[in-house]
């Protein structure tokens, strides 16, 4: 039976493949939060997984048992001092997005705890996200100056674009149900038992089915997203901007501390 490298100090990214099911590992010991190094790994491991033969279906998961994921590393937001490396930093963001989205195989993706900023967005760039009851979700990046930008096209594609505004606008949590009720969960499970055992069912039985018909369903279900590369292009600039703000280096300072 597979599994996975130790969490290492810096993050890292691991998978296994067994019996046509690749299962995908993230983590940072900092709440799984996102640095780029991260992005870069997961990016190119589900774009190389994707292209696999004996491959049928993605699960992918982070590491622990407390926060999914913390979103952008703080630690690495506070580092950029131009827009340059500014944008570079949130087009990790894009490649997660555009590699879970055009990945041929489904994605389930095991949302174990809390979601935030762009941990909301891998959550909804799944094809089938399985979460705890305790997964709530938020949308914090106006707290430190910016948006859910990059992310927000899968976002917004998922709970429609009234709920959207309304998540980036408040950025409050919203609990599991809700997420269950908008569509960014397919399903809820009690412990993390139950969803270990869900996640493992709703992968073998995607693995047994038609995998040329799970793949046209994916191609269906991500269609009119062919301008995302420009798109996400475009709002890693925006970010990258802002994040230079005497508004955003001060709140991010603060978070840090």
């Amino acid at each position: 039976m597979g599994s996975h490298v130790p969490l290492a100090p810096t993050g890292n990214v691991s998978s296994y493949v067994e019996d046509g099911v690749a299962d995908v590992c993230f983590g940072h010991p900092k709440s799984n939060s996102l640095p780029s190094t991260v992005l870069r790994a997961l990016a190119d491991e589900i774009a190389a997984i994707g292209l696999r033969d004996d491959v049928r279906v993605v699960i992918l998961r982070s590491y622990g048992t407390g926060a999914f994921c913390a979103g952008a590393s703080f630690d690495e937001l506070s580092s950029i001092r131009d827009r340059q490396r500014g944008k570079e930093f949130f087009l990790g963001f894009a490649r997660v997005v555009l590699a879970m989205t055009r990945c041929a195989k489904p994605i389930i993706t095991r949302v174990h705890g809390k979601a935030v900023g762009g941990g909301v967005g891998v959550v909804a760039s799944s094809d089938y996200a399985i979460a705890t009851e305790n997964a709530a979700l938020r949308l914090s990046e106006l707290a430190v100056g910016i948006g859910p930008f990059v992310v927000g096209p899968a976002i917004e594609r998922k709970i429609g674009p009234g709920e959207f505004s309304s998540m980036a606008l408040d950025a409050d949590w919203r609990d599991a149900g809700w997420g269950e009720r908008h569509g960014l969960y397919s399903r809820l499970c009690a412990t993390t038992a139950d969803l270990d055992e869900a996640v493992t069912q709703t992968a073998r039985a995607m693995s047994q089915a038609n995998p040329a018909a799970v793949q046209r369903i994916k191609e269906i279900a991500w269609s009119g997203t062919e301008h995302w590369p420009t798109l996400l292009d475009q709002r890693a600039e925006m970010s990258g901007t802002l994040v230079l703000s005497d508004y955003s280096r001060a709140a991010i300072a603060k978070f840090v501390k």
